[in-house]
């Protein structure tokens, strides 16, 4: 059985001053309202106009958030959206966090490559696609890694940290102590189908799912028998619709093809999804949502 040793925390190391984001839907705007906390100048790049400025209405609006809860927010210029990858040229980090898609995800790296010096540190969000089988086109491969933020980021105390094959070792140190300068906490795991978090989440997930349709209890008894029964701060159901029933399904998807049927997604979450219903985001989901 291979194991990854236990290592001491790195040594604290700059963020970068500049860091870019490639998608500015929830997920890249939590991230990038992350890296703005801490100091750093953020350009977030979305597909057109209207996304760019979506994508600054969210940045905008969690730093508001923040605000109103006395944290010290940076000034308005630290934060810029474009259309146009050529703005991540200079930056130290730039992260790719669009839909889970590998198609998507491919092409978000290779323009992202074309755009950054040789020695910037380039960084998936994904949740569940291999950090190998993504680096396998890429120019600097070793200075690529996975960086699995949770959604929804502000809240959110985690950061996995995926190693690939050809990743090195001195980026690994550098991304775990970035998290920390965030004020998150990594993890890091090597390249395997649904990292860690994905795996075991979407596992416990699916059984939840599997439960409902079964008729076994409903979908507040589930979760409320995870929450007190084993102290999980929130149900599988009520999880999946904070993540999004669609994203559940994809990874589950990416999981079937490397699992088998134990990951075959339930025809519940299936029906769900091609229904519209993919949770908080829409209003319904397990639950019914409201602002």
């Amino acid at each position: 059985m291979t194991t990854l040793p236990d290592v001491a925390a790195p040594a604290a190391a700059s963020l970068p001053t500049t860091v870019g984001v490639l998608g500015g839907g929830r997920m890249g705007a939590g991230i990038a309202h992350a890296f703005l906390l801490a100091g750093a100048r953020v350009h977030v790049v979305e597909r057109d106009a209207p996304a760019a400025d979506a994508a600054r209405e969210r940045v905008e609006t969690a730093l508001a958030r923040s605000a109103g809860k006395g944290i010290e927010i940076p000034d308005a210029d630290t934060l810029t959206t474009s259309t146009d990858t050529a703005a991540f040229a200079g930056a130290g980090l730039v992260i790719e966090a669009v839909p889970e898609d590998r198609a998507l995800k491919l092409d978000a790296l290779a323009r992202i490559e074309r755009a950054v010096d040789d020695a910037a540190v380039v960084a998936s969000n994904t949740s569940s696609i291999s950090i190998d089988a993504l680096a396998g086109a890429m120019r600097h491969p070793q200075r690529f890694l996975g960086l699995h933020f949770f959604n929804p980021v502000p809240a959110s105390a985690l950061v996995e940290v995926v190693t690939g094959a050809r990743t090195d070792a001195r980026v690994v140190d550098d991304a775990r102590a970035w998290v920390a300068a965030i004020g998150k906490t990594a993890v890091v795991v090597r390249d395997a189908p649904g990292f860690a978090s994905s795996r075991l989440g979407v596992a416990l997930g699916l059984e939840a799912i599997r439960m409902l349709e079964e008729g076994v209890a409903s979908a507040h008894d589930i979760d409320t028998a995870m929450e007190l029964g084993y102290r999980h701060p929130m149900g599988p159901l009520r999880t999946t619709d904070v993540v999004g029933l669609d994203v559940r399904l994809g990874i589950a998807e990416e999981l079937e093809r490397a699992f088998g049927a134990r990951f075959t997604p339930p025809a519940l979450l299936r029906e769900l999804v091609a229904q519209g219903h993919l949770g908080r985001k829409t209003g319904r989901g397990f639950y019914e949502w409201s602002e």
